[in-house]
Parts: structure tokens; sequence; C-alpha cells
């Protein structure tokens, strides 16, 4: 029988019915009433598609950070082929946070960058948890620029808790790497997409996610700040953190409610750690539909179009001062 680990706070309920569905099957269940194990199976399902359906706000960053989740190279590997990375930023070194390099997707040469948070605890501080420091954003601008000379579409995957905030990253221009990165993709005459495939970070996200298309994963996050720091600020106790996810409205769904982002990419049931191959799927047909539709329009038009996007960008309503 397949089994599936359910081991986040929330998915309680799934371990007592997969507990429940376990003793049948060791009780010889599927050959003495296989109907009763597959009325369980089903149960275990439905509860399963309920659950993930109505997730608050903090209950989806913790699947957005599951330990599981597909990272950038998992859908590399899933989805693009030919990928050749490319390292250095040429003025310091090499930042394996921030990967980048040319694939091919669709048939087409593709300018590919994506965060990349590890596998491991090994991995995880080779790959300074997603975290990239300055040279990570400027081999990202130097990849950028190259897609600009030679008309590659850009393709980015956010998944950061945000950017490094060392005293040595600050130092070697952890802001200004990031603002030029901003300026460079408003202009950059060939067509953008970003997709938030886990966390969306503050600056870190956002340094590679200035598009002509901003998608995100169904249980990812886009945040302007971690819950955890928003409520250290706040309540000056991080304990607050769920509290400040629900204010903060960072849930994809309650994205798009505020018209910040441009559409959601389903999941597979119970998140994308359940059949990254599956979730690649998804990723890999919003990626084809978006950048078949910006292939119509001129370099021109796709800078007009971008400056405008962020020009609106956002819905909000204004309180009563009184």
């Amino acid at each position: 029988m397949e089994s599936q680990k359910y081991d986040l706070e929330f998915e309680q309920p799934l371990v007592d019915l997969a507990e429940e569905r376990l003793i049948m099957h060791q009780e010889g269940g599927e050959l003495e009433n296989p109907q009763r194990m597959q009325a369980a199976a089903e149960e275990l399902q439905t509860r399963m598609q309920e659950i993930y359906a109505s997730l608050n706000a903090w209950q989806t960053v913790q699947v957005a950070r599951h330990k599981e989740r597909p990272r950038t190279t998992t859908y590399i590997r899933l989805i693009f082929e030919d990928f050749l990375e490319l390292h250095g930023d040429r003025k310091f070194g090499d930042d394996t946070a921030l990967i980048g390099g040319l694939a091919t997707f669709n048939d087409q040469t593709v300018m590919l960058l994506g965060h990349q948070k590890g596998y491991g605890a090994k991995d995880q501080q080779f790959r300074n948890f997603g975290m990239p420091h300055p040279e990570g954003y400027r081999k990202a601008y130097r990849l950028l620029q190259m897609a600009g000379k030679f008309k590659f579409p850009v393709i980015c995957l956010i998944d950061t808790p945000g950017a490094f905030p060392g005293l040595a990253d600050e130092e070697r221009g952890q802001a200004e790497a990031i603002a030029s990165n901003l300026a460079l993709m408003a202009r950059l005459p060939v067509p953008i997409i970003a997709v938030v495939i886990g966390e969306g970070g503050s600056g870190g996200a956002l340094g590679i996610g200035v598009a002509d298309r901003l998608l995100m994963l169904e249980h990812s996050v886009y945040t302007v700040a971690a819950p955890e720091a928003a409520a250290s600020i706040l309540w000056r106790d991080n304990a607050f953190a769920p509290q400040a996810a629900e204010a903060m409205r960072i849930s994809a769904r309650e994205v798009l409610a505020t018209q910040i982002i441009d559409g959601l990419i389903p999941e597979p049931v119970g998140g994308a750690h359940r059949d990254p191959a599956l979730a690649a799927s998804h990723l890999q047909t919003a990626l084809k539909e978006h950048l078949w539709d910006l292939s119509q329009y001129t370099p021109a038009k796709l800078i007009e179009m971008r400056y405008q996007k962020f020009r609106s960008i956002g819905r909000f309503g204004q309180g009563d001062n009184r």
C-alpha cells in the first residue's frame, strides 16, 4: 500500500485516517474487504482536498516551506532540456543560491534564472538556504543582459526567504545589485515570465520578479517580509507570525485577489511535494501559454505594457480617517 507523510500540524486529521487505513491493510483488508479499503482511500483523498482547499495564510506558508517541496533544479530536470548553467558575476564570485543559464523550452532557447534552496542540511548550507548574495543578483544581471542581446525569452523561478542580510553583503552592495536588476528588467526587450514556486520573500524575490507575467503556484506565498520578521516588528515577538501572515494576506489566492499577480498555477492535491511530476506538468502548461501569448508583441510593445502594468499594479482601499 502506498504511504504518504502528513507532517504538517494542520494535517493531523489525515494522519488519523491514514493510520486507520494502514491498520485495515495490515489486517488483510485489501483481500477480505476491498470495498472498505477503497472507501477508506476515497475518504482520505476527499478530506485532503477539503483541507487544502481552505488553507489559511499561515498554513500556506508551511506548505510553501515544506522540506520536500520541488525546487528550481527539480523543475529544470522535469521541464527544460539542455540546461547549461552559467556561473559567476565577473566581479566577485559565483552564488549557488541563485542559478541561471541557457535551456531549451518548447523548442526554443530561453534564459532561465531561479533561486535554489537545496535539499537536506548539507545542500541547504551550500545554497545558503536560497538567500542570494549581491554576486547572485549581479550574475542574474549579466545573464539578463545576454538574454536581451540575443533575444532569448526569460523565465524566472522565485523561491527565497529574501536576499541575505549579512553585513558583508550590504558592504558589497546588496541593495544596489537588486535595484540594478529592477531597472534592467523593466526595459528588457524580450518576454519575461516569473513564477513563485515556493516562497517569494521581500526584495530577494523582486530582484528577479519584474516580469510581463507574474504567476504563483497555488500553495506559494509572496510577501514584503517574512511573517516572523513582521511579527517581531509589530508585536516584538515572532510567535505572532501566524497573525502577521493573516494580516499581510500573503497566500497565492489572496495575492491574486489584490491583482498583484497575473494568475495561479494549480498544484496536486496536498501540495507540489506530493507529486512533483504533476506539479511540473501544470507549470509547463502555464509557461507555454503565457510565452506564446507574449511572443505576439513587439519589443517596444512589451516594454510599454510592462511599464503600464507596474504603474497600476495592486488593488487597495482607503479607510475612514475619522
